[in-house]
């Protein structure tokens, strides 16, 4: 189920729309738009709050997500574990809309993105 689960998030992240996103490339920013929010992509059940201590919590459909992140070269770099599946320490480009969207793409922005609505 997991191995549907990331194969059908693949598949989405790569038809996302084409929005007019800012880089945020300062932690100060960063951790000014997710400080006491939730990250959340619906349609896949996640619900992720990424706290100023550089700790990951939530939730992925119905697994825990937990994970460290820190802020390095104007990027967001992360490791998590989902459920007892490790997702490997990766540095993301990290775009904004309107302080309500962010967007994370892998590899310093030259990989997959995925949207997530702050709540």
């Amino acid at each position: 189920m997991k191995r549907v689960f990331l194969i059908t998030l693949g598949l989405a992240l790569l038809a996302g729309p084409a929005m007019a996103f800012d880089r945020v490339d300062e932690r100060d920013r960063f951790v000014s738009l997710i400080d006491g929010r939730d990250l959340r992509l619906g349609l896949f059940g996640i619900t992720l709050q990424v706290s100023p201590d550089g700790t990951i919590n939530g939730s992925a459909q119905g697994w825990d997500v937990t994970g460290t992140w820190d802020w390095r070269d104007g990027y967001f770099c992360r490791e998590m574990d989902w459920s007892g599946t490790p997702i490997s320490y990766d540095c993301q480009l990290v775009e904004e809309r309107g302080g309500e969207k962010l967007r994370f793409t892998v590899n310093r922005g030259e990989g997959m993105g995925a949207t997530f609505n702050l709540r």
